[in-house]
């Protein structure tokens, strides 16, 4: 006889099977490459202090940017959720004078 409801072996309850662990993102592909440059648009501040930009809406911190400034920049590292670049060259700050 066979038994396959309760706390067995079944597909329910929590765990990998239902998803929590975000495996949607395990495969999508990213849009940067690590090495690559890209120029970006600082919008906002971290709460470490690095500038956000966002490139198909894919995160990155971009160490030492400030917000409105254009940049250049570096992508140094690239997780599941966020890349993390450095600033290259060219950068201007907004128009604030």
């Amino acid at each position: 006889m066979s038994y396959s409801g309760g706390y067995g072996r079944s597909n329910r309850g929590y765990g990998r099977d239902r998803g929590f662990g975000r495996r949607e993102f395990d495969n999508t592909p990213k849009p940067v490459e690590t090495g690559k440059e890209y120029d970006v648009s600082i919008t906002e501040i971290s709460r470490k202090g690095d500038g956000i930009a966002r490139i198909e809406g894919f995160v990155i911190f971009v160490k030492d940017g400030k917000a409105g400034q254009n940049a250049k920049v570096r992508i140094t590292q690239v997780g599941q959720r966020f890349a993390s670049a450095e600033i290259v060259e060219g950068s201007s700050p907004a128009a604030s004078e």
